[in-house]
């Protein structure tokens, strides 16, 4: 092994399905929420974090993107993992017995549509894996948990129904963190940057700052604004672009940035995932 990768959930979860899809060389260490698995990454418990922060069907994962500035981590990989979403069961038994399906708030709105024909009421659980657990502890043929077949194995359970997302493209985007950055790799479908910024208190700041992005053919993928030290008045932008920032385009880019900020922050430069474009 080479360290441990840390991620949240229990394992079985779909971040421990993305560390061995993706580091299968690291031994996973299952932390009870984002934090924690950040925390054990800065803390040197475990040398990478797998952090989910979007999915194709249910959108934005709430509040990642507002720990990770503070977080002192880098971002160094990314990775699109396919979500397929199970019913899983105690042994024996049937799709007909099954009431109640537990799951994270996240995948419940990714399965509604099995859900509803099938009558089966949806219920909150703080982890998918966790939600399987207790199936798996309980003594009620009529739960259901909702997770991945890595889960189903874990715990002991059957898989009553097989991939019940409603969108075929399911997919989950996972960044990968580490202590320190390195600038000098180069990937073979291109390079990603990270960052976040706030912009200057003058009109038309956030327009001028993204007009250097334009004028120098920089692709920007991701731009995301959230509150920060809980007022109206401040407002941090995340964002992603294609390109290192040591291309002579992206340098003239984030330097125009910068005249119209107050503070630039670069969150990781990583290799774009040949996943992203069929993603």
């Amino acid at each position: 092994m080479s360290g441990k990768i840390a991620f949240q959930g229990e394992l079985g979860a779909y971040g421990h399905q993305a560390c061995a899809d993706t580091c299968p060389d690291y031994d996973p260490l299952p932390c009870p929420t984002f934090t924690s698995a950040i925390e054990a990454v800065r803390n040197g418990d475990a040398e990478l974090g797998m952090i989910a922060v979007e999915n194709s069907t249910y959108g934005r994962v709430a509040d990642v993107h507002s720990l990770l500035p503070e977080s002192g981590l880098h971002i160094v990989d990314e990775a699109f993992v396919r979500v397929h979403i199970n019913l899983l069961g105690q042994k024996g038994a049937q799709l007909s017995e099954i009431t109640h399906a537990h799951g994270h708030v996240v995948i419940l709105p990714q399965c509604a549509g099995f859900l509803t024909e099938h009558t089966i009421r949806g219920v909150v659980s703080s982890d998918n894996a966790k939600a399987a657990r207790d199936v798996a502890e309980g003594n009620d043929s009529s739960q259901g948990a909702l997770a991945s077949e890595m889960a189903a194995q874990i715990y002991g359970l059957d898989v009553l129904a097989r991939n019940i997302e409603d969108q075929d493209n399911n997919t989950t985007r996972f960044i990968v963190m580490a202590r320190d950055i390195n600038r000098a790799r180069r990937g073979d479908h291109g390079m990603m940057t990270s960052l976040v910024f706030r912009v200057r208190n003058i009109p038309a700041s956030l327009f001028k700052a993204m007009g250097g992005f334009a004028t120098n053919g920089v692709n920007m993928t991701k731009l995301e604004s959230y509150m920060v030290g809980g007022t109206f008045q401040a407002t941090q932008f995340y964002a992603e672009i294609e390109g290192h920032p040591d291309d002579e385009n992206v340098k003239l880019a984030l330097e125009e940035l910068d005249y119209f900020t107050d503070m630039v922050r670069l969150m990781g430069v990583y290799p774009r995932a040949s996943q992203r474009q069929s993603a």
